[in-house]
């Protein structure tokens, strides 16, 4: 008669929730931010862009975007009764958004764009995330019905709509030809993943798009190519003050928007 091994009959922890050492997951932590960070940076920038914000509103609407994202990624890796998948990932934002948001800023300023359409956009973004928590447990129930090749479609659709986003990057959103230098950072940079990722095993194969970022940035930085001056100019604490950019409202009435500008301008009170 044979006995068990302890650690045979021990539970195994499964992959996903295995927790890597402090100094790997420091290093993963760094990617997963670094690689979360341009394609949050870029909505608000885009947005801004197609609304004509002030440089100091467009630098208002990044921070809360970052803000905003943090909270999300903490309520969906920690979770909170039943809200949150209670895993390692960061929330970001999605740039099919961008659309209906810049058509709905536009709509309700009359084409003029400005801070006066923020407003009308945060009402909505705030009735469209509410529908969104309350429909949620229901479509989850009728996932199973859709077959794998269903989902991967759409994950397939969701990635290629941000190759757009990608070569926006890459090209530094030049209206004309991008310049050579441009392009030759973007492949170098990629061309410096793929070869890790291929080359090298264990923990530097996971970090590639780490590597990648780090000596791109190098590269740049000795052939003067970029400059790290603005980051020193600012501060190293800023406060993200609710509301900065005025009220939400749910009304996108042309005549509401008036009213509201002409109570700003006189300093009295409105609702």
């Amino acid at each position: 008669m044979t006995t068990a091994s302890p650690a045979l009959d021990a539970p195994r922890t499964h992959p996903v929730d295995q927790v890597p050492p402090p100094g790997r997951l420091t290093v993963l932590s760094v990617q997963h931010v670094l690689a979360f960070y341009a394609g949050a940076v870029i909505v608000p920038l885009l947005i801004a862009s197609g609304l004509n914000l002030t440089p100091q509103q467009t630098i208002h609407l990044i921070n809360a975007d970052l803000f905003t994202c943090g909270i999300a990624t903490l309520i969906q890796s920690v979770g909170f009764w039943k809200v949150g998948v209670r895993l390692p990932i960061i929330q970001g934002v999605t740039t099919t958004a961008v659309s209906p948001i810049i058509a709905i800023g536009l709509a309700a300023t009359g084409g003029e764009g400005g801070a006066e359409g923020l407003p009308m956009i945060y009402g909505s973004i705030i009735v469209a995330g509410l529908f969104t928590f309350l429909v949620a447990p229901y479509f989850a129930r009728i996932l199973r019905f859709f077959p794998p090749v269903v989902i991967g479609t759409v994950l397939t659709t969701m990635g290629i709509t941000l190759l757009g986003v990608s070569a926006g990057d890459i090209t530094n959103y030049a209206e004309g030809t991008p310049a050579a230098r441009d392009i030759v950072y973007a492949l170098g940079t990629l061309g410096i993943i793929v070869l890790v990722q291929r080359f090298f095993r264990g923990f530097l194969g996971t970090i590639a798009v780490l590597l990648g970022l780090v000596i791109g940035t190098a590269v740049a930085v000795l052939l003067g190519d970029t400059s790290f001056s603005g980051v020193t100019e600012a501060s190293a604490f800023g406060v993200t003050t609710p509301r900065l950019l005025r009220h939400p409202h749910l009304l996108a009435h042309r005549d509401h928007l008036d009213v509201h500008r002409h109570a700003d301008h006189d300093g009295g009170d409105h609702r």
